[in-house]
């Protein structure tokens, strides 16, 4: 299994992981223990005990004693397709579909490289059923978004088909998954249709090529020397796909697309029974001729080979990354080893916290992070990742290997352990409270990565109870020999990666790793007891002073009496889940429009500067085992702290974000961290087209606004703690206060601890926006396109053709009728730009409309694209742009791009966050709330002639301003 890295005192990194934790692949094995044969101790076959007698186990579960879901419907054809399917209304109305192959890029030969992915982008152009191009047409009229609700992944070991189909009528569930039956029993592998497709993923490949790539290659061509994963990226390679023939397309999909090899799993608003009756009726008949072509070897770690490796890549920071590795071999999943799989994840946890601790401290190292992973069922191995301040990544590497030795050698302590526990037992408990509100998509998700590495699943209270069941078997004794195994192995390796030449790097990193280092023991987090009686007295509580009802959906609107105002809207949409935000302050209106601040700096250290006397530390310690957070973000017209809660918790949740205004600290290391951070991670920005479009997007189509800028290691230095201090402490003490809680809460409660709480701060006055910073404006129009240099590969480039809109809550209905009209855009350009020229992978279209400023709004253009496609781009957008506001759309054409709106408008209202977001700020604006009433007819009702007089009104050429991202020696273009 491959667990998700396990972050210190991070309730939502133990919650990924746990999530699979009951889920013990069969792709790991612990040293020297024997092949499980999937019996118990007296040679029978090992069988979940939740089965009736006579009752037939699952596909899923042979070989295990791990409890049956049996939310789930498990059945197998006679020609060998397995299926799992289950009722779920989350959201209502829609059914998820994933149909799995048992088939990735290690099952191709060396002239077949990139052959898995490619026959995932032919099936999706056209199949037995569908005209070439047609499906995502089909789709979009059923409601469904190319991208986001239809799409597939492939893998080294395996390619999937999703589909997300909303509303999902008798008829239109039928044909989706007729088509998905063609696309996979017969896809449209015509010459024309290879011809037209390979442009399009050699173009994905360019865009996801550059530095990062090239680490990521190095780096498992190291760690993975002799075995197949170590050449096998499902991108495949250049000379392979451009080799690529229809023929030799249909020999691997004949060779590996059968029904034997094929899972489908189903998860929606529909009856179990008529979901298996569809698979029948659409799979049953599938038969191929001829028999499973044997899978290929995955070959196992080889200790003779090469155990160091340097790489210089100029945009990078100093990184060394080491691998422990083991060999896989095949296990059965039993509840034993489960229960050791979590001892193991304890045992990571254990070392990262005290990593973090250091980090923190003023370490060496700028982050270090430990997991355990099954890899690709190649290797068993425990990665160790390391992030140096500065150069001296050979301090840094001996300091964590200190650590490490230290958790080799000794033994954790029993609060250690129990701090742990308590963390794994809270994030397993809210997935038991949540489970009735688990949306259905997440949950066919799972079952498809279950059969992928060979693994069962449990139900989220068998989880739990599993794990409460074996608290005795977590004794310090046998957490020690977790670690010790964890870092033992075959062999370890691990490569430097430096921004320059390191002489003799590889010698000295040979030497690092096998230096003899003295246990240290400093890193490990003393006992300290902090509850939430040590934050800051509040004051005497407030009092309701006002309440109005919004008239929509049972949300009220509460003024207390220091003048803080909150929203409630108590709902059971999502089960022992409240969504709080608390807003306040100006936000970016709150620094100036004409010269640099520290707004950058607030994300990175706030938070961690801590609370009255508590610092991060105490922070992890307060809420550990508790469902509190604490976020914290600029918005444009507010700061905000966030947090995802449940109602045992929210009157601490609220206390602590309460204290946060009342009493801040000021911890100097936070911010010499997020100093060291920023002024490393500036570095990386250059690298590639997608990294310059990171740094420069939003500061670019701000027209230079230094508040958007990403700050440069000049920027960094005037970072000092006095600075930050200088800069926050007043912006936290600023301006109205506005609280929303939206979940699964009782409101009597809500109103008593908002009284405590924030209703007991001091009252606060309005601020006024800085001069200026109320303003916001896209760029002027210029002849020729800006250009921007990145220091990658001379075949990327990026461009950028925007059209000023405009802004504000004002015309908001008009924002959202240039939503349909991007979809249009973004349609036409995916077919022209994509699927018929092959120069983009991934061109997008986007709508960007600031409520809270009244213009510097945009409609932008990007693709990612060769530098001698840049012209063909702006030929292509603007003769869209053109035709737009030249022509009515046709009728099928509007209808494909509202429908999905439409769905994707009714699906995201049945969740909190999209009515949290969409009232945000009403407090201070009431027109937000009456905006809100039109949301659906705004998205969704429109005509030809509306498109047209709207793509008239923007979309003019003379008003249009561009930028290029370009190789360093690439000329710039003329014109645009």
């Amino acid at each position: 299994m491959t667990f998700p890295l396990m972050r210190p005192a991070r309730v939502a990194a133990a919650l990924a992981a746990l999530s699979l934790v009951l889920s013990a692949p069969l792709v790991a094995q612990l040293p020297g223990e024997p092949v499980a044969s999937g019996t118990d101790e007296n040679g029978k076959p090992l069988r979940p005990p939740n089965l009736e007698p006579g009752e037939k186990t699952p596909w899923l579960y042979r070989g295990s004693n791990v409890p049956v879901d049996k939310e789930w419907t498990f059945g197998e054809l006679s020609n060998g397709v397995r299926y799992a399917v289950r009722r779920n209304g989350v959201p209502p109305g829609q059914v998820s579909i994933r149909v799995r192959i048992d088939a990735g890029s290690m099952m191709e030969t060396d002239a077949e490289q990139g052959f898995a992915h490619l026959l995932e982008h032919l099936t999706f152009r056209g199949s037995k059923y569908v005209p070439d191009g047609e499906a995502i047409r089909i789709w979009q009229r059923l409601g469904a978004s190319f991208g986001s609700d239809s799409n597939a992944e492939t893998t080294p070991t395996h390619t999937v088909y999703k589909l997300d189909l909303p509303a999902a009528t008798p008829a239109g569930l039928d044909e989706s998954m007729k088509i998905l039956s063609g696309m996979i029993r017969e896809p449209g592998l015509t010459a024309e249709a290879v011809t037209a497709e390979v442009p399009v993923v050699m173009a994905e490949l360019r865009e996801r090529s550059g530095a990062q790539v090239r680490v990521g290659d190095a780096t498992r061509q190291l760690f993975f020397a002799g075995q197949k994963l170590a050449e096998r990226s499902p991108i495949g390679k250049p000379e392979t796909l451009n080799a690529a023939t229809s023929p030799a397309v249909r020999a691997f999909h004949e060779r590996w697309y059968r029904p034997e090899n094929t899972v489908i799993v189903i998860a929606g608003d529909v009856e179990p029974a008529t979901l298996e009756a569809l698979i029948k009726t659409h799979y049953g008949d599938w038969k191929v001729k001829g028999k499973q072509a044997p899978y290929p070897g995955f070959g196992a770690p080889d200790p003779a080979k090469p155990v160091a490796r340097a790489m210089v890549e100029p945009g990078f920071p100093y990184l060394v990354s080491m691998g422990i590795l083991r060999p896989w071999k095949p296990v059965n999943d039993t509840i034993a080893y489960n229960q050791q799989l979590l001892i193991d994840l304890v045992a990571t946890q254990l070392i990262n916290r005290r990593l973090e601790g250091r980090a923190r401290g003023g370490g060496s190292f700028l982050q270090a992070q430990v997991n355990a992973e099954d890899v690709s069922r190649s290797v068993d191995g425990t990665f160790v990742s390391i992030v140096p301040i500065g150069d001296d990544w050979q301090a840094a590497l001996a300091d964590v290997r200190g650590v490490l030795a230290d958790a080799t050698t000794t033994a954790p302590t029993p609060e250690e352990i129990a701090r742990e526990m308590a963390e794994f037992d809270a994030a397993l408990a809210v997935r038991v409270e949540s489970a009735e509100t688990e949306a259905g998509s997440k949950q066919a998700d799972d079952i498809i990565g279950a059969v992928d590495i060979r693994e069962t699943i449990a139900a989220p209270q068998t989880a739990l109870d599993v794990f409460r069941g074996m608290t005795a078997m977590y004794t310090p004794e046998r957490l020690l020999e977790a670690t010790q195994r964890l870092f033992s192995g075959v062999t370890t390796r691990a490569i430097l990666i430096s921004p320059q030449a390191v002489p003799e790097a590889e010698k000295l990193l040979n030497t690092a790793l096998t230096r003899d280092v003295t246990a240290d023991a400093s890193a490990r987090l003393a006992a300290a007891a902090v509850t939430f009686d040590d934050l800051p007295d509040l004051g005497a509580p407030g009092k309701v002073t006002q309440v109005t009802d919004l008239r929509m959906l049972g949300i009220e609107m509460v003024e207390l009496s220091n003048g803080v105002k909150a929203i409630l809207y108590p709902n059971d949409a999502e089960v022992s889940k409240i969504m709080v935000k608390v807003r306040f302050g100006n936000g970016y209106q709150a620094f100036p429009a004409d010269k640099p601040s520290l707004a950058w700096a607030g994300q990175a250290a706030l938070v961690a500067s801590g609370v009255g006397e508590i610092g991060q530390e105490g922070l992890d310690r307060l809420t550990n085992g508790r469902r509190i957070g604490f976020g914290f973000e600029i918005e444009n017209d507010a700061f905000a702290f966030s947090a995802d809660t449940r109602r045992s918790d929210l009157a601490d949740q609220l206390k602590l974000l309460a204290a946060k205004l009342a009493a801040p600290r000021w911890d100097p290391n936070p911010v010499r961290r997020a100093k060291a951070g920023t002024e490393l991670a500036y570095r990386s920005f250059s690298m590639s087209p997608q990294t310059v479009l990171e740094r420069d997007l939003s500061y670019l189509t701000r027209n230079r606004d230094p508040r958007w800028k990403v700050p440069s290691p000049q920027d960094a230095a005037a970072l000092t703690p006095e600075a930050f201090r200088a800069t926050w402490e007043p912006l936290l003490a600023q301006g109205p206060i506005e609280v929303m809680l939206f979940g699964d809460f009782e409101k009597a409660e809500a109103l008593a601890a908002l009284e405590k709480t924030f209703g007991a701060l001091p009252p606060r006055a309005a601020v006024p926006v800085v001069s200026g910073a109320d303003s916001l404006t896209f760029p002027a129009p210029t002849a020729e396109p800006v250009v921007v240099r990145h220091e990658g590969a001379p075949d990327q480039a990026a461009a950028f053709l925007g059209w000023p809109t405009g802004g504000g809550i004002i015309d908001v209905q008009e924002s959202r009728q240039l939503e349909i009209l991007t979809a249009i855009f973004n349609s036409r350009l995916f077919d022209q730009l994509r699927a018929q020229a092959g120069a983009s992978y991934a061109p997008q279209v986007l709508n960007n409309w600031p409520i809270a400023f009244d213009k510097g709004g945009y409609v932008g253009v990007i693709g990612q694209l060769a530098p001698e496609n840049v012209g063909k781009f702006f030929d292509i957008a603007n003769s869209i742009a053109a035709d737009l506001a030249a022509t009515p759309v046709s009728a099928d054409e509007l209808s494909r791009a509202t429908e999905p709106l439409r769905q994707l408008v009714s699906r995201a209202s049945t969740g909190n966050n999209f009515w949290l977001n969409q009232l945000q700020g009403a407090t201070r604006d009431p027109r937000r709330i009456s905006a809100l009433r039109t949301i659906l007819p705004d998205y969704t009702v429109t005509t030809p002639e509306r498109m047209q007089a709207l793509a008239a009104k923007y979309l003019v050429k003379d008003k249009a301003w561009s930028f290029v991202v370009l190789p360093e020696e690439a000329p710039a273009p003329t014109g645009r």
